[in-house]
């Protein structure tokens, strides 16, 4: 039997008798081992990819080099998927006359509505694979708005599929999948965290996130610390922002951090003009963190304050900085108490959180080592702190065109120019709406010691629509017009001095997806234009593509069978490259 034929039946396994029950899961073996998940993930990803970006710290560096800057122009495709449809109807025929003739997928349907609302891409239709894939025992496990499914690593087939019959909601993306054990977790727009069997797709439990309607939407990649697993979710309409931790085995809620005051005498309440403005006023944490072991603290960032766009509701004062939004934010993760936080946009006006990837690394700065943590923001600034105590140690402008703040603090925070907020006339502003970079994450190599981020340099014209701050809610009377840009690039900063040693720009309207770093030598990236690319990481130039389409994930690696694969997406379909020889 081939081992592709043993996950086939592993997906099957709800329709096997027994005994062949028990031959499927010997084959597939199990997923993430509780008892030792954190030594697992404390260490870069190698033969699996088993949480949102490979390993706790984010680096998005693998340490495999069977592909490398010299034979890398021999990397050819392996596979490439069915393209993936979403909704009841979604299973996928088995690849390469591999199953029973004619097999389907089996897709297993889930929700808590019988008038299923129809969403493009979710409830039917093509999806879009926005994400981190999962790779773990040889089962690829890939996730879109309400939808879920395995497939086999070595070939493409699809093993099954879940679908949410989705009561509506905001559907913008889902950012991937955790794993404890044999069991999968994953977020739907509609605010439920859905536990499934990774063997069967059978749903075992869900818990509800957020109140559907008060307008959260869900879309984080879960990440699984010991049994915990760390949800956060998102809204634009004037509401709290809050950060959950639940039983990985049972899904009860084990505790609830708000991200905003909700009382007086809470943590920056005096930072807000009102206590009513601090309890609407958003830090929504709706990408994923950093865990580090040896202090327990789960770090991530939160998002702007609500009204995005208008100061005036929130507080007019130099003090109101509004805490703890658009910051990077250390929680116990036993407890869920805050340890430190250090905010990257104080009284942001421009909706530029601060929940893009923190970079975990250990390092010499300033001549003694430290544990570190880096952050490029959407606002065109990039952070090191000390991850232990939140001090900070280098803030620097990685995006030139950035012209809001008037400079830094003695805390390295920048200075918002009230100036460039949005006026009626109009103010030019960069970055535009979009950030300097958005939710595509970055990748630090120890090799270069370089952290690799996509930069995009907009202009804009912001326009102030509503001047009644009684009326300001939501984004807050905002219009925005796009009126020009520089080239898309991706850029290496050396975190030591803050400065920008590898720009590599990209040709006419090309644009950087997520990055990938390893031990060859390597950076891969989506180019906007239609291509996968290998790029030398120390010198600034492709050395490989593949043109199948616009990329729409970050770029992943793993080892199996003795073989190192490069996996990415375009769209609805997944593709797998390794060496031809």
């Amino acid at each position: 039997m081939t081992n592709t034929m043993m996950r086939l039946m592993a997906g099957l396994s709800f329709l096997l008798p027994m005994a062949l029950q028990g031959q499927a899961t010997a084959a597939t073996g199990v997923g993430l081992d509780p008892a030792t998940l954190t030594q697992q993930l404390a260490k870069p990803a190698t033969t699996s990819w088993p949480t949102y970006a490979g390993d706790y710290s984010q680096r998005r560096y693998s340490v495999l080099d069977q592909i490398n800057r010299t034979n890398v122009k021999d990397l050819t495709l392996a596979w490439k998927s069915v393209a993936l449809t979403a909704g009841p109807g979604g299973g996928a025929g088995a690849r390469r006359g591999f199953g029973p003739p004619g097999f389907v997928a089996p897709t297993i349907v889930g929700g808590v509505t019988e008038t299923p609302v129809p969403v493009p891409g979710s409830s039917s239709g093509s999806p879009r694979i926005t994400g981190s894939i999962l790779q773990v025992n040889g089962v690829l496990y890939i996730s879109s708005p309400d939808n879920a499914w395995a497939m086999d690593a070595r070939d493409g087939t699809v093993l099954w599929h879940y679908c949410w019959t989705t009561r509506g909601g905001d559907h913008i993306g889902n950012r991937g999948m955790a794993m404890y054990g044999d069991t999968l977790y994953f977020e739907v727009p509609e605010d439920y965290l859905v536990a499934l069997d990774a063997k069967t797709g059978k749903e075992r439990w869900h818990k509800e996130i957020a109140p559907y309607t008060q307008q959260y939407f869900s879309t984080t990649a879960p990440v699984v610390v010991g049994n915990h697993v760390l949800v956060g979710t998102s809204s634009n309409l004037d509401q709290p922002g809050f950060l959950q931790s639940f039983n990985a085995e049972t899904g009860e809620l084990q505790w609830k951090t708000f991200l905003v005051p909700m009382k007086k005498g809470d943590p920056g309440w005096d930072t807000w003009g009102s206590m009513d403005a601090a309890q609407h006023g958003g830090a929504m944490p709706w990408l994923s963190g950093s865990y580090d072991p040896a202090t327990k603290l789960y770090i991530f960032g939160t998002g702007n304050p609500i009204p995005a766009y208008s100061a005036a509701p929130r507080g007019a004062d130099a003090k109101d900085t509004n805490l703890f939004t658009c910051s990077i934010v250390a929680l116990d993760v036993e407890t869920g108490k805050m340890a430190w936080y250090y905010q990257t946009s104080p009284d942001d006006t421009h909706d530029w959180d601060s929940v893009q990837a923190p970079v975990f690394v250990d390092g010499t700065f300033d001549g003694k080592p430290r544990k570190l943590v880096m952050e490029a923001t959407r606002n065109g600034y990039f952070f090191v702190l000390d991850r232990v105590t939140g001090q900070h140690l280098l803030t620097t402008k990685y995006s030139p065109a950035a012209n809001w703040a008037t400079g830094l603090n003695a805390n390295g925070n920048p200075i918002r120019d009230p100036d460039q907020d949005s006026t009626v006339a109009g103010s030019l502003v960069s970055p535009t709406n979009g950030g300097a970079v958005n939710w595509q994450p970055p990748s630090f190599s120890p090799q270069t010691g370089l952290f690799y981020v996509g930069l995009h340099q907009g202009y804009a014209m912001y326009y102030l629509t509503q001047t009644d701050p009684k009326q300001i809610m939501g984004l807050g009377g905002k219009e925005e017009d796009a009126v020009g840009s520089y080239p898309s690039s991706i850029v290496g900063i050396d975190y030591r001095t803050g400065k920008t040693v590898y720009n590599y720009v990209f040709p006419g309207d090309g644009s950087p997806t997520g990055l990938l770093t390893t031990a060859g030598h390597l950076l891969f990236s989506g180019d906007g234009s239609g291509n996968l690319v290998a790029y030398d990481a120390s010198t600034p130039k492709p050395l490989w593509h593949a043109r199948i389409g616009n990329v729409s994930n970050a770029p992943e690696t793993y080892l199996l069978d003795g073989r190192q694969y490069i996996l990415t997406v375009t769209g609805d379909t997944v593709y797998a490259f390794r060496l031809s020889q």
